[in-house]
């Protein structure tokens, strides 16, 4: 961003294969007409989150009240992190922000060091805003306060907005926490495990990134993103085949699919064997066949396995450091639980096993009252059943008639108590 003799700053524009990224300066009208007044907003559209609000190094999922297109997928949660980014995908690990992010400025600020410090954000259902005010790096308190935000339009726009910027960007030291501004996207795939060949390991690659030079990043500066088409928008083969895109697009016909390969559907395209599919054929050729979509034979929960994060050698060089920011299951919204989530299923009790359960327990009961009707009445024929087959250890039991013709029974001693008898009457 260049300076010009009238103090006015030239718009740089870099065109990033899947969004066209405009910065602008802090003289440009563009960068004020950018920001978000959050405090100017409808009360009831404007939340503090009193958990992140409060804390270090914590992540909470939001339910946007729209679907918002992210690198062509269309997403309906988000995390909101206190290191002042987004975290945009599903599976929760402790690679928050090594991909899958939107980062206005990722660093390691506290928002629980002063009580002016806040995380807001803002839902009007055609932009989503998240702006951390007046928060603090951890260890750098003295340099002063930042107020920045992340816009996220409906049509897919990203806008990053810079209202408080009080030292350089390049400055943060990243050795507690990384330091990064742009957006990443990433996709997980499972590998042969090389230590147990029947298991698989999950390997997250990171096919696309942008990184914005933080240099450029001061105070009233904005950056906005604006996404461009992906093979994920065309939704048929016809529109697929003939794209002008830049991407490499593909029809899939069993998953009914346009796709470079390269998305977070990745594992799906392999499993159903969709490059193989395309190979020449055309929409024709797809029309007059007809085909089974059956499941693959694997199948994987985003919470099992090993993890290894890797970076494409197509597309980046190396992968950045980790985070320890924790995801407080609990916090959704305004710090509250968020019931939108979807609850995990258990797996299905098999109807062998209920009635095994049922049985044992009819068995349980009813040797627990034949006990009880065995003490209960002593002379019943179930009685003398188990007084005749008694172990040898059992003190023998013999029944008399009594006068008044009652029945009584008489314990009858063993060998050693016998002898213990005689020695008695003898003294």
């Amino acid at each position: 961003m260049d300076t010009l003799p009238d103090n006015r700053t030239r718009v740089v524009e870099d065109n990033h294969s899947y969004y066209v990224s405009r910065l602008y300066g802090p003289s440009e009208p563009r960068s004020r007409e950018l920001w978000v007044d959050v405090a100017e907003a409808n009360r009831s559209q404007v939340k503090i989150h009193t958990i992140l609000s409060n804390t270090h190094r914590q992540a909470s999922r939001v339910v946007l009240s729209f679907d918002f297109p992210f690198y062509g997928h269309l997403l309906r949660q988000i995390t909101i992190a206190t290191g002042g980014f987004i975290f945009m995908g599903d599976v929760i690990h402790r690679m928050l922000t090594a991909t899958q992010y939107v980062a206005p400025l990722m660093a390691n600020f506290n928002p629980g060091y002063s009580d002016n410090s806040t995380v807001v954000y803002f839902d009007n259902g055609t932009v989503f805003v998240v702006q951390w005010d007046h928060v603090y790096l951890q260890g750098w308190e003295d340099r002063g306060s930042f107020t920045f935000q992340a816009a996220l339009h409906r049509d897919g726009r990203i806008v990053f907005g810079y209202k408080e910027i009080p030292m350089s960007v390049p400055e943060i030291s990243s050795s507690q926490h990384p330091v990064k501004t742009g957006l990443s996207d990433a996709f997980m795939i499972l590998n042969p495990s090389p230590d147990v060949p029947e298991s698989r390991r999950r390997s997250i690659f990171e096919y696309h990134r942008i990184e914005l030079d933080p240099s450029k990043i001061t105070s009233m500066s904005a950056v906005e993103f604006t996404p461009l088409p992906t093979c994920l928008q065309h939704r048929s083969c016809d529109a697929c085949m003939s794209s002008d895109l830049s991407f490499n697009c593909s029809w899939c016909h069993v998953l009914q699919r346009c796709s470079s390969g390269f998305d977070r559907y990745r594992q799906e395209w392999m499993d159903y064997g969709c490059a193989q599919e395309a190979e020449g054929r055309t929409c024709e050729d797809f029309q007059d066949e007809y085909h089974n979509s059956a499941s693959p034979d694997t199948s994987f929960s985003p919470y099992d396995g090993d993890f290894t994060t890797t970076s494409s050698s197509l597309f980046i060089d190396s992968l950045t450091t980790e985070d320890d920011t924790k995801l407080n299951p609990y916090a959704g919204g305004d710090g509250l639980q968020n019931n939108l989530s979807p609850k995990t299923k258990g797996t299905p009790v098999h109807l062998g096993t209920i009635v095994g359960i049922v049985l044992a327990v009819l068995l349980v009961a009813a040797i627990i009252l034949a006990g009880i009707y065995i003490n209960g009445h002593p002379t019943s024929n179930a009685a003398l059943f188990f007084i005749e087959r008694r172990p040898h250890h059992w003190p023998a039991m013999k029944f008399r008639s009594h006068p008044d013709h009652s029945t009584y029974a008489e314990v009858e001693p063993s060998g050693h108590e016998k002898e213990g008898f005689m020695e008695a009457e003898q003294c």
